[in-house]
């Protein structure tokens, strides 16, 4: 990493903010079109932390990577994860009326709008990684994303968890660790790891980061469905207790799913050492993950 990416460090709440801010103005330029279509791709992507957008952003720093290249991933993992949230919350998979503390995407419209939109925000992911601006490195991207969401990555996570809800009987832990590696993790994965790629360097740091950082997002998640409060979740909470679905949280106890996430996000930090103080916001990242209440 440059000096100028050290000296360009700053606060996670900043960087967060700025980089909500940036994927924001960049989808409304993108997705300008008027008609009922373009306005739920726009309601989808808007609205959450954008934490993955953060992570490509932030990794684009680290490599030098030039802004109007990273923009462009960073919307498209915005978009893929908007697409997989308005699909997960039909009737037909999670049956959810809440989303971002709005309405989701199918109660506002309908759900042929809400698949309609899944499946355009998905195809124009690709798109934007394909503009020439991307740079060099653009199919080892692509290709990427295509696998970190498809039927190895987030959609297989996702069949899997469809599938333990008529299992036999609950899921074991390294078996909610493999599905959450794919429903969670691929993309989160994908987004920290999207700098070094860019750039052609080496993402084996980024890659343990992200792994460690993934599995802590998802046990932070299980433990808000225990202790959080739906209204700053945006979400409906104690949905998995109430099925009777296995977690990080019935398996291992809260206090231990606790443990287990800070320890995580120790692991997460420690891979960043390569990188120096150039990684300190990347650090809080780390740390925001499992004290975060939304």
């Amino acid at each position: 990493m440059s000096a100028e990416a050290e000296a360009r460090t700053r606060p996670f709440d900043d960087a967060l903010k700025d980089a909500q801010a940036r994927i924001r103005a960049h989808m409304e330029m993108r997705l300008a079109g008027s008609d009922d279509l373009h306005a739920a791709m726009r309601y989808a992507v808007s609205g959450g932390k954008m934490l993955r957008g953060f992570l490509v952003l932030e990794s684009a720093r680290l490599h030098g990577v030039p802004q109007e290249a990273a923009i462009e991933a960073a919307l498209a993992i915005e978009c893929i994860h908007a697409y997989s949230l308005v699909h997960d919350d039909l009737p037909c998979m999670d049956d959810d009326d809440l989303r971002r503390g709005q309405p989701t995407l199918h109660r506002k419209w309908d759900e042929a709008m809400a698949v309609l939109a899944g499946d355009s925000l998905q195809s124009f992911a690709f798109e934007l990684l394909a503009d020439p601006k991307v740079g060099p490195h653009a199919l080892s991207l692509i290709r990427g994303l295509a696998q970190s969401s498809g039927k190895d990555g987030m959609v297989s996570g996702q069949m899997l968890d469809i599938a333990a809800e008529t299992a036999a009987g609950p899921l074991t832990l390294d078996q909610i660790t493999r599905l959450q590696g794919r429903k969670t993790g691929c993309l989160i994965e994908w987004s920290a790891t999207a700098g070094a790629v860019l750039a052609g360097s080496d993402s084996a740091p980024l890659r343990q980061y992200a792994r460690a950082l993934g599995l802590a997002f998802q046990i932070a998640d299980d433990i808000l469905d225990v202790e959080g409060d739906a209204a700053k979740v945006g979400k409906a909470v104690r949905k998995d207790a109430d099925a009777g679905k296995a977690t990080f949280v019935s398996l291992l106890g809260l206090a231990e799913a606790k443990a287990r996430a800070k320890d995580l996000c120790a692991e997460a930090c420690a891979a960043l050492s390569p990188y120096g103080e150039a990684a300190a916001t990347l650090k809080e990242a780390a740390r925001f993950v499992i004290a975060r209440d939304s």
